[in-house]
């Protein structure tokens, strides 16, 4: 019997091969599943979202194409895409774009991105509820691997965002973002601490108004 048709164990990195990350992936029964694989090791995500994951989860989405629109960059994001990289890595964030020169590098019709053929995205979201530990370690080297140029990982419990620049295989905290420039991690977390006490409605418009000044 193959490891996918046995249960998995999820929320940890597991020992398999690349075709056992494909056979996971593959597999009906973790359809609703994020899956990531790095350096022979794969892990299961099957931890339900919840309320203040996906409230969190919108907003920064929204702010992030507010920024976008409100200082004319050219963006395209993606919600829970796959990027992959034939025999050794993949990778499935929360949310993700390409940006400038980028944006509009991936054409239509693509079921997930290789990256083989095309450029990583510019920036990953990863939003953690449960999972903060991982998203700071294992999965930062994974987007480290796969040249990402922007992490930044959305701290649910804590409200506060934390940020990273990757260049030449490594990473370093940052307090504005580079590839969104004179955008303020601070504000961001701002708006998510508004969420905490008054509807999106609201806080996007105080956004708008943040980035229109």
């Amino acid at each position: 019997m193959s490891k996918t048709q046995t249960q998995l164990p999820t929320e940890t990195w597991i020992t398999a091969t690349w075709e056992e990350y494909i056979q996971t992936i593959e597999d009906p029964s973790y359809e609703k599943a994020k899956i990531y694989y790095h350096k022979g090791k794969l892990r299961i995500e099957m931890s339900p979202l919840g309320n203040d994951h996906a409230k969190d989860h919108a907003v920064i989405i929204a702010a992030v194409a507010f920024f976008a629109t409100t200082k004319n960059i050219a963006m395209n994001g993606r919600d829970n895409c796959t990027y992959r990289k034939t025999g050794c890595r993949a990778a499935q964030p929360d949310a993700s774009y390409y940006i400038g020169e980028n944006a509009d590098v991936i054409p239509w019709g693509n079921s997930f991105i290789d990256l083989d053929i095309y450029p990583p995205p510019t920036l990953v979201i990863e939003v953690a509820n449960t999972s903060l530990p991982d998203d700071i370690g294992k999965k930062r080297l994974l987007y480290e691997a796969l040249n990402i140029a922007e992490y930044w990982i959305v701290d649910v419990q804590n409200v506060e965002i934390i940020a990273f620049a990757i260049a030449n295989g490594g990473s370093r905290k940052i307090d504005q973002s580079q590839v969104l420039p004179g955008l303020d991690i601070s504000l961001l977390e701002e708006a998510l601490q508004r969420t905490r006490q008054t509807n999106q409605t609201q806080v996007y418009a105080w956004l708008l108004e943040q980035f229109q000044s």
